[in-house]
């Protein structure tokens, strides 16, 4: 199991957005040359962030604006936004474990509250960093390099 790029990919957006708002036209190609990828990627991910409330998209003359403040939402927002789990479970399953096989009748008994546990542990875990968060380490790894 891996979360695909596209969540961190989308919390670099959410930091350049907030970085340049004021200096810069924050468009897709804008932030594609910052990502160091293609603005169809990245439109595609606004797209999603677009879907889940989380940023307003002016189409044509660009700009980006986030529907709510930076302290409002969260590493999980965003994940739920890109990464959004089949049936809410983290874990798929492999289908139709053997009947017959004493691992393949217990297997979901032993794994099930396991499984389970973990994903409530990192979307806890997830939930306590905020876009703030990202706005504030920038801000310090700035003063570091000056």
């Amino acid at each position: 199991m891996q979360i695909s790029s596209r969540f961190t990919v989308a919390l670099h957006i959410f930091t350049c957005v907030d970085t340049f708002k004021n200096e810069y036209k924050v468009t897709s190609d804008f932030l594609a040359s910052s990502i160091n990828t293609n603005p169809v990627i990245i439109r595609k991910i606004l797209t999603q962030l677009k879907s889940a409330g989380l940023i307003n998209v002016a189409r044509g003359t660009g700009g980006i604006e986030l529907t709510r403040d930076l302290s409002e939402i969260t590493f999980f927002d965003v994940y739920e936004a890109i990464e959004p789990v089949e049936d809410g479970d983290l874990f798929r399953f492999h289908e139709a474990p053997n009947p017959d096989c004493p691992v393949g009748r217990n297997i979901h008994a032993l794994l099930d509250d396991k499984l389970k546990a973990i994903q409530d542990a990192m979307e806890a875990e997830m939930k306590k960093y905020t876009l703030l968060d990202l706005r504030t380490g920038l801000k310090e790894l700035l003063e570091k390099e000056a």
